[in-house]
Order: C-alpha cells, then sequence, then structure tokens
C-alpha cells in the first residue's frame, strides 16, 4: 500500500467536488475529480438511499463522505442535547422574530402535524458522536475512500476505524493551529479553507492560509479550498504547495445541482460582493448568499444569532417553510420565500455567469490550470 493518502483514494485529477447533493457527487467523480458527499444535512434513511444511488452510478470510481464531528457545542459536557432538551432552550424572542419574519414575508406554515423525528428536531444537524453515530456507521459500510471532517479534529476512535477499513482521513482547517491539531490526532489530509469559502470559515486569506498551512504539517499533503473555480485559481493554489483544490460553490448553478432554481438564477446573476460572513445559518461564523435571510439577522434590532446547535434548531422548520415555497416556479428572488431562501455560497460566485455541467467545470479547471502554468512559464523564459 502506498504512504501517498492521494493515491491511495485514487485521485486521477487534484479536483475534489464538494456538495450535498449527490447527483454533483457522482457526476465529478464521473468527470475525473472525487466527489465528496456532504452527508451532515441529510437524514440516516437519506444518506444510505443516496450513498446506493452514488455507488451504483460510479462503480469503483472514488468518492468522499463529509460530516460535522465538532468538540465544543452546547451540550457538549453531556454528550449533547435532545431534540427535546434544544427546543426548550430557544428564547422565546427567537421564536417571536422568526414568526414575524413568516408573516412579513409571506411564507405560508405547513400543513399538517410536524413529525415525531429527532433528526428534525435538532434542526436537521449533528453534533455530538451520538448524534452523528448513523452517518459513521453507513460511511464505515460504504465503498467511500475518503472521510472528511468540516468542522471539528475527528475523535480517535472514528480516526482508527476508518484506517482499519482502508479510508484516508481529512479535515478543514482555517487556521494553522486547528491544522496542526488534526495532523496531532493522525489525520491523512489538511484542507486550508479560507476566508473566500462558502459555509463555514475563518479569517485568513488563500494567499496566506495555504502556504501558512502547507509548511506547518509537511509532508502531510494539503488540499486548498476557497476562492477556486477556475483553472487560473487551481494553479496559482498548486503553486502555493497544495496537491489538490477542493471546490464547493462552483457546482451550485450546474445542472446537476438540486439548488432551488430562484437561488441559482441569483447565483448567476451575482457578485462577488453579494456574499457575506454571518453567524445567520448555524449561529457560527459562515459565508452566505446575501439573500433577505441574511439581511434580517443582521439587523441591529433583531436577536443576535445562538450558540450552534441551537441556532440550527431555532431556524429549522422556517428554514424548510422557506424552502418549501421558494420552490414554486411562480417565486423570485425580489419578494416573498424567494427573496429569504439562504444559501451558502462563496465568493467565487462572482466568477460564475450561467448554468453548465460538472464535466464542463472539471473540463475548464483543468485546461484553464495547463494554460495558466504555461502562460507563467513563457513569461519567465521572456525575462
Amino acid at each position: 500500500m502506498t504512504d501517498d493518502p492521494l493515491k491511495r483514494i485514487g485521485m486521477a485529477t487534484p479536483i475534489f467536488g464538494f456538495s450535498h447533493c449527490r447527483d454533483v457527487v457522482a457526476a465529478v467523480s464521473k468527470a475525473g475529480g472525487v466527489g465528496v458527499y456532504g452527508a451532515g444535512l441529510h437524514s440516516d434513511d437519506q444518506i444510505a438511499i443516496d450513498l446506493k444511488w452514488i455507488e451504483d452510478q460510479i462503480g469503483d470510481l472514488p468518492y468522499g463522505i463529509d460530516l460535522l464531528m465538532p468538540s465544543k457545542y452546547v451540550g457538549s459536557e453531556s454528550g449533547g442535547l435532545s431534540g427535546a432538551q434544544a427546543k426548550a432552550a430557544i428564547p422565546a424572542e427567537v421564536t417571536a422574530f422568526l414568526d414575524d419574519m413568516m408573516v412579513r414575508y409571506d411564507v405560508p406554515e405547513e400543513t399538517g402535524d410536524e413529525p415525531e423525528d429527532e433528526f428534525l428536531a435538532l434542526g436537521g444537524q449533528r453534533y455530538s458522536a451520538a448524534q452523528a453515530r448513523g452517518i459513521l456507521d453507513l460511511a464505515f459500510a460504504s465503498k467511500a475512500k475518503l472521510l472528511v471532517s468540516a468542522l471539528g479534529v475527528p475523535p480517535a476512535d472514528v480516526i482508527d476505524q476508518a484506517h482499519a477499513r482502508g479510508m484516508v482521513v481529512a479535515a478543514l482547517a482555517g487556521r494553522v493551529k486547528h491544522a496542526l491539531s488534526h495532523v496531532a490526532a493522525g489525520v491523512d489530509i489538511v484542507i486550508a479553507q479560507s476566508y473566500e469559502a462558502g459555509g463555514h470559515t475563518g479569517e485568513i486569506g488563500g494567499m496566506v492560509l495555504t502556504p501558512l498551512i502547507v509548511d506547518a504539517v509537511a509532508p502531510v499533503p494539503v488540499l486548498a479550498a476557497g476562492g477556486i473555480a477556475d483553472g487560473r485559481q487551481m494553479a496559482a493554489a498548486l503553486a502555493l504547495g497544495a496537491k489538490g483544490v477542493w471546490c464547493g460553490s462552483v457546482w451550485l448553478p450546474t445542472g446537476e445541482s438540486d439548488l432551488l432554481p430562484v437561488v441559482k438564477r441569483r447565483l448567476v446573476d451575482a457578485a462577488a460582493e453579494d456574499t457575506q460572513r454571518t453567524r445567520a445559518m448555524t449561529g457560527k461564523p459562515s459565508r452566505l448568499l446575501k439573500t433577505a435571510w441574511v439581511t434580517e439577522w443582521e439587523r441591529p434590532d433583531t436577536p443576535d444569532p445562538l450558540p450552534n446547535p441551537l441556532h440550527a434548531v431555532a431556524i429549522g422548520s422556517y428554514v424548510s417553510r422557506i424552502e418549501k415555497a421558494a420552490a414554486s416556479p411562480h417565486a423570485t428572488a425580489q419578494s416573498g420565500a424567494g427573496a429569504l431562501a439562504p444559501t451558502a455560497a462563496g465568493q467565487v460566485i462572482g466568477l460564475i455567469s450561467e448554468e453548465t455541467s460538472c464535466r464542463q467545470v472539471m473540463v475548464e479547471m483543468m485546461t484553464g490550470c495547463v494554460d495558466a502554468v504555461a502562460s507563467v512559464q513563457d513569461l519567465l523564459e521572456a525575462q
């Protein structure tokens, strides 16, 4: 067995494509990359269905599974809150604010009784080891070559179990100290996620963060994440010492993406400055498309976002209502649920001006990277 974790994964091109959408994951792997399925926002039943579907689509091609494994959150000292405990901890003023928002944006109430489901009661996010056990069991039973912690240092027993099954373990880091903690725990690959990235992200830009982490954890391989949507940025990341790139936002407007049509249209029309780092989605700083949802939470007269996982619990049913209403073919980004619909997105959306396909993204990134390297070489040889 090779000591190179990237070779153990079976990476054909140095592009890792993260998505919560199974169609994107499969398309990236089939196009020569490594699709990575974001499992943290799905129920165990849905994960089982999606993993089987992905494996049926890609055969023996490599793919990965990503989930949240933070060590600090509300209730961490007791192993995590139950759905009932978390709901009881939501301040009345937050619920009143959300109820008022639904009225002001004319978001209809959902019909029928709310299902008795612990996953839904927790806002669709799981933080404790017990809550994530279903995801891990499914991951360890799958053909996935890669297990990724999007938030937090993977616990020792998780790393041991992954390694025992021949899986490579990776983790995202927004600071050097986080990267060093990952390596000390036994992580095989560090993903340097910069300020430009969508979702949970830190405060250091990629041109600084990537070489800092590359130098700090050498010889452990590093992937660069954040601000990467074309071949020029990929070439820059490789020049900074990264062994590959981790991309998320670039897949959002693709034909394979299951993103709401109204949000896709908004992303294609957006500029780089149309995203904002905010606590409006999970209670932790993350970069979102700047919709009315973000604007409402950032107002000085509204409640502060709650610490995780309480914020996800508080907003879970409301976001579900918004997404169902925004799925209407008549929804627009100017009013109602379409104006609110929240989604994580990085600053690279400013480079995306049309809907395309995952394969086309892969082809353009690879050819663009080769062209960028050749251009730099020509420039240097001309001196």
